[in-house]
């Protein structure tokens, strides 16, 4: 199984990757998002470490059972031969109805058939009313590749 475009990465091949990447979060299905890594992809998630694809799904299923009416968008930060570095943000809320604006960095590790090996994600949540949400579901095409706002 491979998943181009393959590393080493440019700045066009780095951002096809950030994009697939936001689009198979946005799905929100945790088997599809799974074969985008390795079968022995390593995960820091937070304060939990998640090895293996199938721990992938069951994280990732755990997850979005939680994160109700999940809405990302990730931003190319940098990149070097087999590495991508994205900064992101999304928004769900819980099942009490309370909305969450998350923040974070990710670092990315990939193998020559361009699946993802290795994953450190730092996160902050931040409270937010449902009148200050900004992400609405999938990016429209004509959004694609905007920068991110920093608050």
């Amino acid at each position: 199984m491979s998943r181009p475009p393959f590393p080493p990465f440019d700045e066009t091949t780095a951002a096809q990757k950030v994009q697939a990447a936001e689009d198979a979060w946005n799905t929100r299905d945790p088997e599809k998002v799974a074969l985008a890594y390795t079968e022995d992809s390593v995960w820091r998630n937070r304060d939990q470490h998640v090895v293996g694809r199938a721990a992938i799904v069951r994280f990732l299923t755990a997850k979005w059972e939680r994160e109700l009416d999940y809405a990302l968008r990730k931003e190319l930060w940098g990149f070097r031969r087999n590495r991508i570095a994205v900064r992101f943000q999304y928004e769900c809320h819980d099942a009490s109805g309370q909305w969450y604006r998350s923040y974070g960095n990710e670092l990315w590790e990939f193998s020559e058939d361009g699946l993802m090996r290795r994953r450190e994600a730092s996160i902050n949540d931040v409270r937010i009313e449902a009148g200050e949400r900004r992400i609405f579901g999938p990016r429209p095409e004509g959004e694609r590749g905007a920068v991110l706002p920093v608050f």
